[in-house]
């Protein structure tokens, strides 16, 4: 672990589950971590558990971390500052009202129907409308709200409202927005630079998350809202911690279900980021079964707006056998969630390469073959065999060439568009240390390489965008 440093008080750290897959052979898991330039961010920080693991030497990160608190550094020069704010429960954005019961055939991940009926809802293995037509997330994650940024990232450079016209240029129709609990209390100052964001001066908390989700829907992006972390500083195992009880957890998601009823394109809450370490998948045990605590969560969310999804991730070890964080879901059939409201669960799994840690099966001689069935056993069959759908949350890294790294994330990519896999890809900010992410380091240009590959997989935005230009 490195320590904090002092202008972007950022840390690293890593993490390694306990037992290996004997799918895939013997060895240490050690799990990704990421850097930002305030506060560890979430996904990045993992709990050492176990022996150490081999990890690669970064290069370069001080050249990274340069860069971003260059960002800091201005808009700190320019001012930073804000008032927590109350936000009343905001109005259907002019698209989010304009959308029609109706929808027209097709498919999801084809050319664009002329209308798709909101709220979505569950068939089997799909995400449907109301009118029952598949629809597919392909997405990014945006994140920044979940650390000291208390805003999404990058908005130190560049405007919001050009962010996200960026994100829907590159062919993307949903945000995966990472949040920590820390956002709704007192003692949030947001990180902007206001000479380029003057609409959001004065602005914090859920008066500031308003803003940017306004402008995602508005344009026929979906929004997926995602507790990524108790507070600011660092990742949790289960939801309830030092700084955040669990029934404070849960009331916090009543609060945000009930304040985006009016906006249909608010899909759906990711209940917890990456469950891990101590977490359980069907012991009974109240203290450590996420199962349950998903359970418990998700009737009181959809209590207070039935029309939202509810994602529930997997967790990182079930019967000695481990993964990624938040990527075992082979209980889930035995154990399933179970809700109070029928077909509105959606699984999600989280999927990394070697870049984030070089792990045995990357090794394996019939490598990349032998990634489809590690992925079917972990969480693809639940999708394939009609349990329910999946989301593949996050997955992300530096290459899609001919290495190892590239190999892994071009068959991963060949593989969910086969099964018909939603998608949020981790991430649309360069400020993930390992995985490097959408846009470059200027936060204005785009890699080329990552967006044509993900463009050979995605899925139309929600129609009536058009009628806002």
């Amino acid at each position: 672990m490195r320590a904090a440093d002092v202008i972007g008080d950022a840390a690293w750290r890593r993490r390694e589950p306990r037992v290996q897959n004997p799918l895939m052979a013997t060895g240490s898991l050690a799990l990704k971590f990421r850097w930002q330039s305030t506060g560890m961010h979430s996904a990045d920080q993992r709990a050492i558990q176990g022996v150490v693991n081999k990890q690669k030497h970064w290069r370069g990160l001080k050249r990274r971390h340069t860069i971003v608190a260059a960002g800091a550094l201005v808009a700190g020069a320019l001012g930073i500052g804000a008032s927590v704010l109350a936000s009343a429960s905001p109005s259907p954005s002019p698209l989010a009202a304009s959308l029609s019961s109706a929808a027209s055939p097709g498919s999801a991940a084809g050319p664009a129907s002329t209308e798709t009926a909101v709220p979505l809802h569950t068939d089997r293995g799909n995400i449907v409308d109301a009118a029952g037509k598949p629809v597919t997330l392909t997405g990014v994650n945006w994140f920044g709200f979940e650390t000291a940024t208390f805003a999404p990232d990058g908005l130190y450079t560049r405007n919001y409202k050009s962010m996200i016209d960026q994100i829907v240029a590159s062919g993307f129709n949903t945000i995966r927005l990472p949040y920590s609990n820390a956002l709704f209390r007192a003692g949030n100052t947001p990180n902007i630079n206001y000479e380029v964001n003057p609409d959001l001066k004065g602005l914090n908390g859920l008066a500031l998350m308003d803003k940017i989700i306004d402008a995602a829907t508005a344009r026929g992006l979906m929004v997926i809202l995602d507790q990524h972390r108790p507070d600011q500083y660092a990742q949790s195992d289960l939801p309830d911690t030092s700084t955040l009880s669990e029934q404070q957890w849960i009331n916090d998601w009543v609060m945000l279900a009930q304040h985006y009823r009016n906006n249909p394109l608010v899909i759906g809450a990711d209940l917890h980021n990456e469950p891990h370490g101590e977490a359980t998948w069907g012991t009974g045990n109240p203290q450590t079964d996420w199962r349950l605590m998903a359970e418990k969560a998700g009737d009181a969310v959809l209590q207070a707006n039935p029309n939202w999804l509810i994602f529930v991730e997997g967790i990182d070890n079930y019967q000695g056998q481990s993964y990624w964080w938040g990527g075992d879901l082979a209980a889930a059939k035995r154990y399933p969630v179970q809700l109070s409201v029928p077909n509105h669960l959606v699984y999600e799994a989280h999927d990394y390469g070697p870049g984030v840690s070089y792990q045995s099966w990357f090794q394996a001689k019939n490598f990349p073959d032998n990634l489809q069935g590690i992925w079917e056993r972990n969480w693809a069959y639940l999708k394939d065999q009609g349990i329910a759908p999946v989301l593949l949350g996050e997955f992300g890294g530096q290459s899609v060439g001919n290495d190892t790294e590239g190999k892994w994330q071009t068959t991963l990519v060949a593989f969910i568009k086969q099964h018909g896999i939603s998608y949020t890809y981790w991430s649309w900010n360069p400020d993930s240390g390992d995985t490097g992410g959408i846009l470059n380091y200027d936060w204005q240009t785009v890699n080329n390489a990552k967006l044509d590959l993900l463009r050979t997989y995605q899925a139309p935005l929600l129609p009536g965008t058009d009628r806002l230009k």
